[in-house]
């Protein structure tokens, strides 16, 4: 079926209509919108109504969107986090690629594959999305917890391992890295590029990053366009020396991590990140042909269970050897539970060059829609799950979980009067002034920039997740008076949970006999949080409203507590 656009504004009119529309029947389905939006590429696509004509137009668009979804990614890591998580990162992504290449030729070469189509085949398959597990771990509010930070460090040595893999392969003449998405060159020249390029940036925040961004702040607009602007030169930079326009635009956000704008550059690129990642989505969806599909059923079965329990296996067990709870390496593992957009292009580069036959293509475009689907849901399911699968999971934990505990600082003793979940601005305000009334609290988050936050102001803290049933099993209940939950509700995708009302359960079922009390942000909320369990609901807006009408009608005002800043990110999180 073929549809006729006239121009290219209207085509783009037409996906925008297209996107809003099956984004909306998703979401009354509760499906994930980045599955909406692959749907309405392969609908828009050459297999059913081939209105995309505009790919030059649309690829465009989509590539600035992985450059600012990349720069926005950057903007909020930590470098002292990623000192502590480098060895991890490291380790997980080389132990993850070399895995899934070996078994993966050898699955090849047992289905009945030639070596060289295995090995493109294998290659193919150890590439994972970072732009995909990025907006889905940016969704959750998840990109700032330690799995999600760890999720993210190997992805990005991932890439950095597939362009040098591609450039070896067509150095040998196994491939060619021209059309990859990615530059190429010389192994050598990467690195020094690579290296080059980090050098710059550590000099732009040393010397330039501050005072230009507050030359620039006086025109808010400038401040916007002028982070654009360095999201995409970083990346076309990155992307013509090899390293890629991911990495690129990462180190472009980090180059301006450390400048007291950042707050106000993520919040305004936001949304235009969000518009520019539905063309990406689109093109992804648009370059599949389906037509290809059918002609290996059962190789793609095969592969797609492979990549989808084999991959997420050898990060839980590379990450238990390291000392990380089993909790934090299932969650981080399930982010390589797919293969990427550029597993398409690799292969279709082996067609072009005659290396392949055009079936193997339909092979890994089985493969990457099954893979991408499933792993869509189980990273938004991914909560649920572990419950399912942990009573098998310890043997991927080693005994007292050493890494977690050095690199959170555990301070637990007994004695807890009031036990805070999520320690953002309102949950920091209610810590300290319940130390000031000499309150012994006890701080929880699974964000370690909040933890550390929380141990620099002198509060004890404890990381970990309140859905996880055995970490808030472990917690010191027996004496806590009152648990304080100021986590607030994010729902997205077809993943609803409430973390206030688990929480409820969890410490109940855990033997908690004292009160609860948590934070809403909405009325309609109220009744159904006591219904849950809660003793006290805190309205944040409304009781400070009540507040300050005290103060305007008179009542004593008492002496404040300073409260420090915490950026907008932490907010979200906690």
């Amino acid at each position: 079926m073929e549809v006729i656009v006239q121009s290219q504004f209207a085509e783009i009119a037409a996906l925008l209509v297209m996107a809003a529309v099956i984004g909306f029947l998703g979401i009354i389905l509760r499906q994930p919108l980045i599955v909406s939006f692959i749907a309405v590429g392969l609908i828009a696509g050459p297999s059913a109504l081939d209105l995309v004509r505009s790919d030059e137009q649309i690829s465009l668009l989509s590539e600035l969107g992985i450059a600012v979804l990349l720069f926005l990614v950057g903007i909020k890591l930590d470098v002292k986090l990623i000192r502590s998580l480098g060895a991890v990162s490291l380790l997980t992504g080389l132990g993850q690629v070399a895995f899934t290449s070996i078994f993966g030729y050898l699955i090849g070469l047992a289905l009945g594959l030639g070596a060289l189509t295995s090995l493109y085949v294998a290659v193919a398959l150890t590439f994972s999305s970072t732009i995909i597990i990025v907006k889905l771990l940016s969704d959750k509010r998840e990109i700032d917890s330690l799995h999600g930070q760890i999720a993210l460090g190997f992805l990005i040595v991932q890439d950095l391992v597939v362009v040098l893999a591609m450039i070896v392969l067509s150095a040998i003449g196994i491939g060619a890295a021209g059309d990859s998405g990615h530059g190429g060159g010389s192994v050598s020249m990467v690195l020094t590029s690579g290296v080059a390029m980090v050098a710059l940036v550590v000099f732009f925040v040393r010397y330039v990053a501050n005072p230009l961004t507050e030359r620039l702040a006086r025109a808010p607009e400038l401040l916007v366009i002028f982070a654009i602007a360095m999201a995409a030169m970083f990346a076309a930079v990155g992307d013509i020396v090899g390293l890629g326009k991911e990495v690129g635009g990462l180190l472009a956000g980090v180059a301006l991590a450390s400048t007291p704008y950042r707050e106000t550059i993520a919040a305004r690129l936001a949304p235009l990140r969000d518009f520019l990642l539905l063309f990406f989505f689109i093109a992804l969806g648009s370059a599949i042909d389906l037509s290809l599909l059918g002609a290996h059923v059962l190789g793609a079965v095969i592969f797609s269970l492979f990549v989808l329990i084999g991959n997420p296996l050898i990060v839980l067990a590379i990450m238990g050897a390291l000392g990380y709870r089993k909790r934090t390496g299932f969650l981080a593992g399930l982010t390589v539970a797919q293969i990427s957009e550029f597993s398409l292009i690799f292969v279709a580069m082996g067609v072009s060059l005659g290396h392949v036959q055009e079936d193997a293509l339909g092979l890994v475009t089985m493969v990457g829609l099954v893979t991408i689907a499933a792993s869509t849901y189980m990273i938004t399911y991914s909560h649920q799950l572990y419950a399912v699968f942990e009573r098998f999971l310890g043997v991927f934990e080693r005994k007292g979980t050493p890494r977690e505990l050095s690199d959170t600082g555990l301070h637990r003793e007994d004695g807890h009067q009031v036990i805070i979940f999520g320690l953002g601005r309102f949950g920091t305000a209610i810590g300290l002034r319940l130390q000031k009334r000499g309150i012994k609290v006890l701080g929880v988050d699974f964000n370690p920039l909040s933890i550390r936050r929380w141990r620099e102001l002198g509060l004890e803290t404890e990381f970990g997740d309140a859905t996880d049933p055995e970490f808030v099993a472990e917690l010191p209940l027996a004496r806590a008076e009152w648990i304080v939950s100021t986590v607030p509700l994010h729902p997205t995708g077809l993943s609803h949970e409430d973390t206030r009302t688990t929480l409820i359960q969890l410490t109940r079922t855990s033997g908690f006999c004292g009160k609860i009390a948590v934070a809403s942000h909405h009325p309609r909320d109220t009744e159904e949080l006591f219904g849950s369990g809660a003793d006290l609901v805190l309205e944040p807006f409304q009781d400070a409203a009540d507040r300050a009408v005290e103060l305007l009608c008179g009542a004593p005002e008492e002496e404040r507590t300073e409260i420090p800043s915490i950026s907008s990110e932490e907010q979200q999180v906690s």
